[in-house]
């Protein structure tokens, strides 16, 4: 494994150490010239690790192995439909795009940030027509404008041109995990079941896409109580069967009286409450997080952002395939490929690799709230996990792993 995941474990260790429980097995990685394969085991052995040592004051202790294809395809879409097909992945205009300096991606799945894309371009909305927009665009010109309107957007910039950004620079000082403990005076007295190791716990889900929803698809797929809300309208047709396993699902609108009541009265029995909005989002909604911590003193609370915690972009919105763009990612994958145009990684990587340290960073709280009665806050960002996996970049480019049901077992030498 690559010397840079190293971080992950530092990490997880910063505060109070869990033993050494799991081990890579098998062969293979996803054809890219980051090593993403890597993430994809380390990430996953990171949230196998803090169960694994969870479930042993319940008698199951042992060691786990993260074999690296099973790791690869749990970072892509496990749901093979038969008799139906999944909706489009992407909105008809969403993707890449030609300026006149450069390339630029669009985000457009949600209805709101197409909105703002097409009063930027003021044109139809239909690719040809938005490409010919696009192209009389300075990427960075369009990028702000977009951005500004309330909608997501990305230049394509290389990963000299991130470390020299003022954003990228503030990334590169933050933590891969940013912990808060909080005295709290709780007892923790839950008796772990070896085989449902998280049953009896509660996870209040405010988040969506893809990163948190696959922190709390791991939490509820070892029987935590998890209850996801979104609010009136939301709709993620395209991954809902992928992330919504094992979960209970509403809708609240927090930016009511009744429902921010409501959402409040459920963290107060929660133990985790686990979300992705931006850093001032629920603070502007008087739901900040000394309001969360008095109502609940004993929470595990752990959020995770695009762009990081600090620097000009903290409150930018933004989403894996976009930080890609940012962060040099799809820049060295274009150089590295010769394709002329910006190559992303074979997975949404940072949103999986993110989505487990979420379930790593909230199961360490559990650790240490049962150990000190303490309650802890985590913060991460798909920004730093990109930095993280930048440090992997190779000459080295494996094939393409098999895929197809008769391939998802493992395979040993």
């Amino acid at each position: 494994m690559t010397e840079a995941f190293a971080d992950i474990k530092q990490a997880l260790n910063e505060v109070s150490s869990s033993p050494d429980t799991w081990v890579e097995a098998g062969q293979g990685g996803l054809p890219s010239w980051f090593d993403v394969t890597g993430l994809a085991v380390a990430t996953i052995g990171a949230a196998m690790g803090e169960l694994t040592a969870w479930r042993a004051s319940g008698g199951a202790a042992g060691t786990v192995e993260i074999d690296r294809k099973l790791a690869s395809l749990w970072f892509g879409m496990t749901i093979q439909p038969e008799g139906w097909d999944l909706p489009p992945v992407w909105d008809s205009i969403a993707g890449l795009y030609e300026t006149k300096d450069g390339w630029i991606r669009l985000h457009t799945n949600a209805p709101h940030h197409r909105a703002a894309a097409l009063r930027v371009l003021d044109c139809a909305p239909d690719r040809e027509t938005v490409a010919d927009a696009v192209s009389g665009w300075s990427g960075t010109a369009l990028e702000t404008e977009i951005v500004s309107a309330g909608g997501c957007a990305a230049e394509l910039q290389s990963l000299e041109e991130w470390a020299a950004h003022p954003q990228g620079q503030a990334v590169a000082n933050e933590p891969l995990i940013d912990w808060t403990r909080h005295a709290a005076g709780v007892s923790n007295d839950l008796l772990v079941d070896a085989d449902r190791p998280l049953a009896g716990l509660r996870v209040l889900d405010l988040t969506r896409v893809l990163a948190g929803p696959v922190a709390t698809r791991f939490l509820a797929g070892w029987g935590a109580d998890v209850l996801r809300i979104d609010p009136p309208g939301w709709a993620e047709a395209n991954v809902e069967p992928e992330v919504t396993l094992g979960k209970r699902c509403a809708t609240l609108n927090l930016k009511s009286t009744d429902g921010l009541e409501q959402v409040k009265r459920l963290l107060k029995q929660a133990d985790f409450l686990i979300h992705g909005y931006r850093s001032e989002a629920l603070e502007s909604l008087g739901f900040g997080e000394p309001v969360r911590r008095g109502i609940n003193p004993g929470l595990i609370d752990v959020s995770l952002c695009a762009y990081g915690w600090t620097g000009p972009w903290a409150t930018r919105r933004g989403y894996d395939s976009l930080v890609q763009m940012s962060s040099g990612i799809a820049h060295a994958g274009m150089d590295r490929s010769g394709s002329g145009k910006p190559t992303p990684l074979p997975v949404q990587a940072l949103d999986h690799g993110t989505g487990y340290l979420l379930a790593a960073a909230a199961l360490h709280g559990l650790h240490h709230r049962r150990e000190t009665g303490e309650g802890t806050t985590a913060k991460l960002s798909l920004a730093r996990v990109a930095r993280l996996l930048a440090g992997t970049l190779s000459d080295n480019h494996p094939p393409a792993l098999p895929t197809g049901a008769p391939d998802m077992m493992p395979e040993r030498e």
